[in-house]
């Protein structure tokens, strides 16, 4: 029986992915793996039937943007993985400090153990937790954390 059925509130989350991430399986497979995002995605929600978990990727900063607004005042958590924006965007970290929803910032990768300059992250003070390094898994990651911290 799913907590809709018991009279619970099925969580909304909203997965949020930036710049390149739609060439994951493709691009870097050693950093990043070989599944595409999509069939991680068919895993992830099959893992949380209870939770309506969305999905929204696009390249463009503005896009990003917008999708933050749109969600921000009525999904229950939202997992942002802004890609290399992660670095350099105080756009994006406006927005997230605009909306009354929390955000988990999430990283495949282990950020800081890469590249000097992945190692600053213009939004990770106003999200609510970071996890990174744990390959897709930081998005399941992600989703308990809301399910624990954010309890119906």
């Amino acid at each position: 029986m799913s907590k809709t059925d018991q009279g619970g509130d099925m969580k909304k989350i909203q997965i949020i992915n930036g710049p390149n991430l739609n060439l994951l399986g493709k691009r870097e497979p050693a950093v990043y793996g070989k599944s595409d995002f999509e069939a991680y995605l068919e895993r992830l929600r099959a893992s949380f039937p209870e939770e309506e978990i969305r999905y929204f990727q696009s390249n463009c900063e503005g896009a990003l943007i917008d999708k933050i607004h749109e969600t921000g005042f009525t999904a229950d958590g939202i997992i942002l993985n802004a890609g290399g924006y992660t670095h350099t965007s105080v756009a994006l970290r406006d927005a997230i400090k605009a909306i009354e929803t929390p955000v988990i910032e999430v990283h495949i990768s282990n950020v800081h153990a890469r590249e000097a300059f992945r190692h600053q992250s213009m939004i990770s003070a106003v999200c609510r937790g970071v996890i990174a390094g744990f390959g897709l898994d930081s998005y399941r990651l992600a989703v308990e954390a809301f399910i624990l911290h954010h309890p119906s």
